[in-house]
Order: structure tokens, then sequence, then C-alpha cells
């Protein structure tokens, strides 16, 4: 089985086994309390920056998802434009330092056989963060599960592409997680967005007005908010893959979203450019 590699591993994350294991577990033993669901939760919203800086938010939802038994975790990620086609994986296995998880082959032919997308394949793909950094949570806490890794632009079809894997796993007697992989507003100079200026106005302008406005869409589970947030402000750099979640999550039966963590890279190193992420679970 063609397997691809972790592009990422000893630089945005660890390496090695022993050292990723340590991670996750300090990550639990510092994470926010689960909620109480009112109902089975279904997936989430993950950011996908160095687990320096998002890493403990990231593993809060996969902590609060742990109790599932999915036969495949879908994942929805890729830095995309509107005008972009959709990605997908459709064979073979995804590397981590805790072992492979194989490609859920099956549901990618029959979303494939239903939509275009470009298929990539483990020496034939553009290397990707927003999906690779949640694969070692994903083997850490569903070690026998399989993944669909999806590439989602910030368009309308994205969503219904996460509605109809949704419809496609459940007609199959399948157990599935959705996750949608984005961060926030990237802010400063380096970014090359600054409407506030610099320090602590653009700072609270960024946690409690900017980014605040997609959570609250994301709560509400209104997808096509999402979408249009992410474009018109710039609260969300991959708007498409968090959209697709929602719908996703939305046609599994989920009615609302729980903010589980809110937090910024300034919170682990201050600076003018810095970058907001949240965990949130779909229930």
């Amino acid at each position: 089985m063609a397997m691809r590699k972790a592009d990422f591993a000893g630089s945005w994350y660890p390496g090695r086994d022993s050292e990723c294991r340590k991670a996750i577990e300090s990550f639990i033993e510092n994470a926010r309390p689960c909620p109480t669901p009112a109902n089975q939760p279904v997936g989430g919203i993950v950011p996908h920056a160095g687990w320096v800086f998002s890493g403990g938010t990231a593993c809060n939802v996969f902590l609060c998802l742990k109790e599932a038994s999915p036969d495949t975790v879908v994942l929805f990620g890729r830095h995309l434009h509107p005008g972009s086609g959709s990605f997908i994986m459709t064979g073979g296995s995804w590397e981590t330092p805790l072992g492979t998880l194989e490609i859920d082959s099956d549901l990618a032919g029959a979303i494939t056989s239903e939509f275009s997308f470009e298929v990539e394949t483990a020496s034939r793909h553009a290397q990707d963060n927003t999906i690779e950094l949640q694969l070692p949570f994903v083997k850490y806490f569903f070690p026998k599960a399989r993944i669909l890794p999806v590439g989602a632009p910030p368009a309308a079809g994205s969503l219904r592409i996460g509605e109809r894997i949704a419809e496609l796993a459940r007609s199959r007697g399948r157990s599935i997680l959705v996750v949608g992989s984005t961060d926030l507003t990237h802010y400063g100079f380096n970014y090359g967005f600054a409407p506030h200026g610099h320090g602590k106005e653009a700072l609270d302008w960024v946690r409690n007005e900017n980014d605040r406005r997609v959570i609250e869409k994301m709560l509400k589970m209104d997808a096509e908010g999402v979408l249009s947030e992410g474009l018109q402000n710039q609260n969300a750099c991959c708007s498409g893959a968090a959209g697709a979640a929602v719908s996703a999550a939305r046609k599994l039966g989920a009615e609302s979203g729980h903010e589980l963590v809110y937090a910024t890279s300034y919170d682990v190193r201050p600076d003018t450019s810095f970058v907001g992420y949240v965990g949130i679970l779909f229930e």
C-alpha cells in the first residue's frame, strides 16, 4: 500500500512516537473539561498551527470525541480560494509518528463518482499542514479508524460535498466523525492585514469582534455564514473546510456547536502579528 509521508513531523509537531505521545498526554492533562453532551458528538472544528501554538486546542476537540468508535474520520482542510478545485486521496495510507492511517477508499470512491476532485496520491500531492497536523490525534484516539482527507475550497459546492459524504456514510451503515481544520484571523503586517493598527486595541478587536463573528456562525451551524465571514472579514483561513464540516455534521444530526477553547498565538508568543484558534464540538 502506497504511503504518503508525514511532511511536517519533526518540525510543526514531534516526529517520534514517544515524543508525540508525550505531547498529546500533556495536552490531555491540561485540557478543558468536555461538556456533558445533549446528543452524541459527531465532529468539530480544530486549528492547524504548529502544536506549540494550537496543538492543545485541537487535541481538546479529539479528546471530547474519544468515546465515539468511528469507522472513518473525515478531515476537511486545505488553504484554497473560491475558484480552486476540491482535493481528495482515494487510496493508500498516510504516515504519522504513531503509525499509518489507511484511506477509506470505499467512501472516497463513492464521493468521487458524484463530484469532481483533483485526486492526490502518496507520491503526487501538495504539502498540507491543515490535515496532517490532525493525524496523530486521530491515530492516538481512534487507532483502528480510517481517514478521508478532503480539500474543500470556500465555495457552495464544498457544503454539498460535506452533506453528501454524510449521506453516503449513512447509506453504507458506516460510523464517521467529521472535522474541519481552520485557523481564524491572521492579523498584522506579516499577513498584510492590520485594519486596527497594533497593540491592545488590535488584539481585542481580533479576539472579541472579528474572530467572534465567525465562531458564532460555527456554533449556530450556519455553513453559508461561515463561508461569507471568511471571505468578507478574513477571519477563517479555511472557511470551505469549516463550512463543509458544519454541513456534514448537520446532516449527521448535530444541532449545535459547543465552544471548548479559544486562544491566539499571542498567548504563547506575544507579537504584532498573531493568529486566532478555536476548538468546537458538534453535537
